[in-house]
């Protein structure tokens, strides 16, 4: 793997961010800008960067209201964020303060 392939703690910060202000934003109802976030979370550092358009195409052609798209949106942004999480060395994972809600839900996935 080439060292420009490794996650780095900004990319984890960023994705992070970019969850929470997504989450933060369905819960008020905002659900467009709500998604915004959540593809900018599950862009960062992308593991497949087809996985968001494939996954608005899928959305696109059901009968999805918009709250249920930021849902699906919210799903793929935090499995991105476990996973750029796990693909951290184990002392850059100290560097990254992750939040405490969100690890606890990423430990109950496995």
């Amino acid at each position: 793997m080439a060292e420009d392939n490794y996650v780095t703690v900004e990319e984890v910060r960023s994705a992070q961010e970019s969850l929470k202000n997504g989450i933060s934003l369905h819960e008020k109802k905002s659900f467009k800008e709500a998604i915004e976030e959540f593809k900018k979370s599950a862009m960062t550092h992308p593991f497949d960067s087809k996985h968001v358009d494939e996954l608005g195409t899928k959305l696109k052609s059901g009968s999805y209201k918009l709250q249920q798209e930021s849902i699906a949106y919210m799903g793929c942004a935090a499995v991105h964020l476990n996973r750029l999480i796990q693909d951290l060395e184990e002392g850059q994972r100290q560097e990254v303060p992750v939040d405490e809600s969100l690890m606890s839900a990423f430990k109950e996935w496995q």
